[in-house]
């Protein structure tokens, strides 16, 4: 199915000003300039377009000599960004048709050539949704792979023959399920096949790179079709060998606890943080995860409201409301007082009543701390000194 009359009209009518400014100076002065990638995936699938990013037959030195304020965020690679105004939003990236030589690494080509048509340069791109150009100033859509047919039967599709798209960028076959399940589309059958073969090159991808998709992934309205198929083909396998994952989880949760949802079968606190850790995940997500997969599985075994009670103050206030978010059950107790420092008595007040500083102490408020959990009632400073004097 080409592109309808629907499409270019979607199309012209989202392009933003600056972007069109950006390509009509390119055209004046001879060079093609179209829109490429998600942006214009999006708009043609009626969805709200991201940043629009754009590629040309203009050398990087020609784009540089045309534009006033330009910044080199990737000479090597052709990318040079244009400043159009104030804020990040007129910031629009700017790359040079180029084909690519060997991927050795796996991750980016050994060499780039500038000066390619514009289907070759389309033809090194990852999958078919994502190969359509739109030239802004003839508005034109130029789709020599099929992607906007794919986009409106549902269907990601590889470039070319996909273990090679695969096997060039390892991150591809991460890339092609998280968007499986961000735009809920099918894996189309030779596609899917397809990344298996190129697991090895997935093992040689950075792991901030990976854990970048993986949190895209989780961040997508339903992560399990994207985890299912990860699962399916080898993917998770790679990246967090040997674990037992929830991959219907995530589904159900809000996106700021999802990573705790997908590892809660892992009962073992400290192999979540440092799963997490490894794959690159800042401390503050790995502590997190880790200490709401303790308290899953904390809530799960509490019996009434004082081991509840315990089960949620156990991973600390800080993780408390975020627990409440995967486990229902961890609410009502939100309101009580769940650690020593929400108790209505602090050890200066027992020093100051008499009892000596010291590891006694400390376990006197940890004993008065055990009161106040069996009976929240019981968190007033006169009832407590009463306690503490036993």
């Amino acid at each position: 199915m080409p592109a309808s009359s629907a499409d270019l009209a979607r199309l012209a009518a989202a392009v933003p000003a600056n972007v069109i400014d950006v390509c009509d100076k390119l055209a004046e002065s001879g060079f093609q300039a179209v829109a490429v990638g998600g942006a214009v995936r999006d708009v043609l699938r009626g969805a709200e377009p991201g940043d629009w990013d754009l590629a040309t037959s203009a050398h990087p030195d020609e784009i540089v000599k045309l534009f006033r304020h330009t910044i080199p965020t990737g000479l090597q690679h052709g990318t040079v960004t244009i400043v159009t105004g104030r804020g990040v939003e007129s910031h629009i990236e700017v790359t040079t048709y180029r084909g690519e030589g060997a991927y050795t690494d796996a991750r980016r080509p050994d060499s780039v050539v500038f000066g390619v048509p514009l289907q070759e340069d389309l033809a090194r791109r990852d999958l078919t949704v994502n190969a359509i150009a739109y030239d802004v100033a003839k508005e034109q859509i130029f789709d020599p792979f099929g992607g906007v047919a794919d986009l409106h039967a549902g269907v990601l599709r590889a470039v070319g023959v996909a273990v090679d798209r695969f096997t060039e960028d390892g991150l591809r076959v991460m890339r092609a399920v998280r968007f499986a399940a961000q735009l809920e589309f099918a894996l189309e059958p030779e596609t899917e096949a397809g990344i298996r073969p190129a697991l090895p090159s997935l093992a040689k991808v950075s792991r901030e790179r990976v854990s970048d998709e993986l949190r895209k992934l989780l961040a997508a309205p339903k992560p399990s079709l994207g985890l299912v198929l990860a699962q399916r083909t080898g993917i998770l396998e790679t990246i967090l060998p040997g674990l037992s994952l929830d991959l219907e989880a995530p589904d159900r949760v809000d996106p700021s606890v999802r990573l705790a949802a997908l590892f809660a079968p892992v009962a073992d606190r400290k192999r979540v943080n440092e799963t997490l850790k490894a794959l690159k995940f800042s401390n503050a997500e790995a502590d997190q995860a880790a200490a709401l997969v303790a308290g899953i599985h904390a809530v799960s075994a509490a019996t009434d409201g004082y081991s509840l009670r315990r089960a949620v103050g156990s991973i600390g206030r800080a993780y408390a409301n975020e627990l409440a978010k995967l486990d229902p059950r961890a609410h009502p107790v939100l309101g009580d007082p769940l650690v020593l420092r929400e108790l209505a008595i602090t050890g200066n007040d027992l020093m100051q009543a008499g009892f000596p500083a010291g590891r006694a102490l400390g376990e006197l408020l940890t004993s008065l701390l055990d009161r106040v959990l069996r009976d929240p009632s019981l968190n007033t400073r006169d009832q407590l000194l009463v306690l503490a004097k036993g």
